[in-house]
This record gives C-alpha cells, sequence and structure tokens, in this order.
C-alpha cells in the first residue's frame, strides 16, 4: 500500500504542468543531443543545466533526467543509420544496428526495446530500491575486480572469426586504457610529454574514429562511393517487427532488462558496460551465433534494452545513496546540491515528492520518446538517401565537433583520424573492434579496483576468492575460459576426423 500511496504521490507531482514542460524539453533536447555523434549526455546536460537555476528542484532533475535518458535513445540513431555511435553506449548497437538498416528494420525495433528496457528499470526501482541499494552497498573493490575479469572474458566472445583475434583486442584496448595519469601515483604514464593525454584516451574519441571515420575510409575507398545511396522502404509495414522477429527478441529484450537493471545499479558499471554484456550474453546463448554483426536483431534488443535499462537503473545509487556511477550522474548530484537538496540515503524521507515525482516522470518520458520517436522513423531512414558526397562532409564536420567539445581538447580531433586509420586497418584485417572497445572500458575499473582491494587487504590476493561475490564470479570467469577451451578442442578434433575421412 506504501508503494501504491508513494506512487500516487509522485503522480501528483509529474503531471503537473511545469514538470510536463520541463519533461518533453528534457526528453526532446535529449534525443536531439543524442542524435548528434559524440556530444552526448555528459555535454548536453553541461551545456543545459543553466536552463534548470529558475526551476523548483524537482522539475529541474526531471528535465535533467529527460535529457539524460532522451540521449540514450537519440544516440542509437546515429549508430544505426551511419554506422556511427553518438555515444559508447550505443556503439553496441552498431553492430547489428546498421546491416539491419539497410534494409529499413531496425529504428521501429530499437525504439521498442528502449522503451521496454526503461520500463522495466522504472519497475524495478519502484519496487525493489531499498534493497537493491543494499545489494549494490555489498560491491566492494574485490567484487568490482572480479565483474571486470567477468567482462573482460566476454568480451573475446563478441569478436567474429578467431577466439585468437577477439583476446588481441582486448590487450589492445587494456593498453589504451593505461594512457594518462596513474590514479594512485598521479604519475603520468604513456603521454608521451603531452599534457593533453593526462586525462586519459577519450571513450567517445575512439567510438566515433573506429565506427565512424573507418565507415567514411571504406566506402571512400570503394566504387560505393561514386553511387547514391541505395533506397529503403520507409513503410510501417517494412520497419514494423513481425511476429516472427517479436518472438525471436522476446527472451532477448528480458535478457537484456534484467542485466541492465543490475548492472546499472553498480556505481561505476554504466550503461556502456550493460550493452556490451547483453549482447555477449545474447550472443553466448544463441543458436545461431554467426548471425551477429550481420544483421541479428536479438543483438540489436539486447543490447538497446540493457543501456536503456542501466540508464534509468543508475538513478538508484545516485538518489539513494548520493553515489554518482558516471560523470553524468555527478552533474545531476551537483544540480540537486545547487537546488539546495542533500542526496543520500535520507532524500526518500526528507524529500518525497522529488524522489517519487522523478520516478514517476521516468513513465511519462518514456512514453513522450515513444510517441516522439516512432512517427519519425520514417524521416530518419531518409537520411540513407542522401548522397555520399554530401552526407559525409557533414559527418565529419559533426565528428571532429563532437571530439572536440567533448573536453575541449583540440588533441582529440587529431585522435580521432588516427583511431579512423586504425579502425580501417582493422577491417582489413578483419579485426574486431567490439573487445578493444570493453577493453578500454574495463581496463582502468579493472586496474583501479585491484590495486585497491590489494592495498586494502595488505597485499593477500586471497581477498579476492574470500569474499563470496567475488568468488562466484571469478569462479564463472573461469567456467568460461573451461568452456572456451572445451568447445575449441572439439571443433579441432571434428576437423581433423573430417580431414583424415
Amino acid at each position: 500500500m506504501d508503494l501504491f500511496d508513494n506512487m500516487m504521490m509522485g503522480f501528483s507531482v509529474a503531471v503537473s504542468w511545469s514538470s510536463l514542460w520541463a519533461c518533453f524539453i528534457g526528453v526532446t533536447l535529449g534525443t536531439f543531443i543524442g542524435v548528434l555523434p559524440g556530444v552526448g549526455a555528459l555535454a548536453g546536460i553541461s551545456l543545459l543545466m543553466p536552463l534548470t537555476f529558475g526551476q523548483s528542484a524537482t522539475d529541474a532533475m526531471v528535465m535533467l533526467a529527460g535529457i539524460y535518458y532522451g540521449s540514450i535513445y537519440g544516440g542509437s540513431t546515429a549508430a544505426i543509420l551511419l554506422n556511427l555511435p553518438g555515444s559508447v553506449t550505443s556503439a553496441v548497437t552498431c553492430f547489428d544496428g546498421y546491416p539491419m538498416a539497410q534494409k529499413g528494420e531496425a529504428l521501429a525495433m530499437t525504439t521498442l526495446a528502449s522503451f521496454i528496457g526503461g520500463c522495466f528499470a522504472i519497475v524495478l526501482m519502484m519496487s525493489f530500491a531499498p534493497p537493491l541499494v543494499a545489494v549494490a552497498q555489498s560491491f566492494g573493490s574485490p567484487e568490482y575486480f572480479a565483474m571486470t575479469v567477468l567482462g573482460l572474458l566476454a568480451a573475446s566472445t563478441l569478436s567474429q572469426g578467431s577466439p585468437v583475434k577477439g583476446i588481441a583486442m582486448v590487450v589492445v584496448g587494456l593498453l589504451l586504457g593505461l594512457v594518462g595519469t596513474d590514479i594512485q601515483s598521479g604519475v603520468a604514464r604513456f603521454t608521451f610529454g603531452s599534457r593533453e593525454l593526462l586525462d586519459g584516451i577519450s571513450l567517445v574519441v575512439l567510438a566515433m574514429g573506429l565506427f565512424g571515420v573507418s565507415e567514411i575510409l571504406i566506402n571512400f575507398t570503394s566504387s560505393v562511393f561514386a553511387t547514391s545511396r541505395q533506397k529503403v522502404d520507409t513503410s510501417w509495414q517494412a520497419m514494423w517487427p513481425t511476429k516472427r522477429e517479436w518472438k525471436d527478441t522476446s527472451g532477448s529484450m528480458a535478457r537484456g532488462s534484467v542485466l541492465g537493471s543490475i548492472i546499472g545499479i553498480l556505481p561505476g558499471a554504466g550503461a556502456a558496460i550493460a550493452a556490451f554484456i547483453a549482447y555477449s550474453v545474447e550472443k553466448r546463448v544463441s543458436k545461431t551465433p554467426e548471425r551477429f554483426g550481420k544483421g541479428a536483431i536479438e543483438g540489436l534488443a539486447a543490447a538497446e534494452t540493457a543501456n536503456n535499462a542501466a540508464a534509468q537503473a543508475a538513478f538508484i545509487p545516485t538518489m539513494s545513496l548520493g553515489i554518482p556511477g558516471s560523470a553524468t550522474m555527478a552533474l545531476l548530484l551537483g544540480a540537486l546540491l545547487i537546488h539546495g537538496i542533500q542526496p543520500g540515503p535520507l532524500v526518500i524521507q526528507t524529500d518525497p515528492d522529488l524522489f517519487w515525482g522523478l520516478i514517476a516522470s521516468f513513465w511519462i518520458g518514456n512514453l513522450m520518446l515513444l510517441v516522439l520517436n516512432l512517427p519519425l522513423i520514417g524521416i530518419w531512414v531518409r537520411m540513407l538517401l542522401i548522397p555520399y558526397h554530401i552526407l559525409y562532409p557533414c559527418i565529419l564536420f559533426f565528428i571532429c565537433l563532437g571530439a572536440y567539445s567533448a573536453r575541449n581538447n583540440p588533441i582529440d580531433i587529431f585522435l580521432v583520424i588516427v583511431f579512423g586509420l586504425m579502425g580501417y586497418g582493422m577491417k582489413l584485417l578483419q579485426l574486431p573492434a567490439a573487445p578493444l572497445l570493453l577493453g578500454l572500458v574495463l581496463g582502468p575499473m579493472a586496474e583501479e579496483h585491484f590495486r585497491r582491494a590489494l592495498l586494502l587487504s595488505r597485499g593477500d590476493a586471497m581477498v579476492f576468492l574470500t569474499e563470496p561475490i567475488s568468488a562466484g564470479l571469478l569462479a564463472t570467469a573461469a567456467i568460461i575460459v573451461a568452456s572456451t577451451i572445451w568447445s575449441s578442442l572439439r571443433r579441432r578434433k571434428r576437423a581433423l576426423a573430417d580431414t583424415a575421412a
């Protein structure tokens, strides 16, 4: 009964004209920001936060939250249509969304999957916020390190073809993650004397280079560049998922929603990690893993539900514990402090209107995004009809603009070109980009928590096995390694038997 009363109180706040207007402005601006390659929620909220200074604390949070999860929705648009991730969270969407977009199939599914993932996380937030906060509090450095090890092993399964290539790309990602300032000692590593690299390599820059610039180079060096883009059927019948597709993706969206919500609750994990892991799990359980990366709708649905569920669930530790899980969440905490609200465990008791009004606004915001995005699908897909010689200069302009605006660092423009050339070479050599990206995402996190755990345990490495959650995650990682080796040996034995026959 308390939950019902709380939600009624929340909706009474969220349906006020000021909150509805704030929500609409937030999700609309967020969608537009997400479509622009490389800008992302962090830059969008930073630029638009002054608009909220004259609003109430509730309306300000509703608007900023709308910008955040609206940009997650919009980020998949550029990823699907142009193979250019608007943010790191939508990088996984490129794998299967881009091949599907060539047939006009992806945008309706990605919008619906995003809506389903977001709604699942909202229900979870409403029903289980207090116990989920307790679970998040139980994660220490050993548990985070074990989770990253599991994620890095899963990254090797994202690759197409040889698992050795996948592992090699993970190692490259880990090496790139070492660039910058050492967290504990403050010593610059692999910066070659450049102060611009002290903050490390930006994920946005790497993603735009590997996917966006490399795609332009691939098409520029092929005969496709001289032709206009292929015609795509933009009718509702072609874009709307069929009954078979709904059936094929129902399990994927369920698993993606659960994984995204669980990972989103963990401070510091984030929607990008949730999307990668959900995609990896989906490929593992699929009977036809060879389809992934070539237009498998299950992979697209899993990634989209996971990253949107994680984006919504990230508000649980932010609002309930006062622990930001990302730089974007830290900005939202800053907005709370600006409006005189002290975030933390007492916010539910001291400011229930704010807490439950924000949760109720998530329902309204997700419905607004559904209504906004579905009618625009035909317009977005028509971007595919723009000739290459007009489209690509515009894309390169937005890539450079996004690369610079992410950190106001001129060297990022140079780096995005370097990573574009690197991505072009990787495509020629058939090296997968996904494991490299995840290696860069998880590498710094794994190093930080590994060293912190050893510091707290006074150098005792057994701390990773004495903690139950950490031991369970590492055992799962060991099982994955063993099963991979076993399946590889079986395939080799079968190949030798076929050769002998």
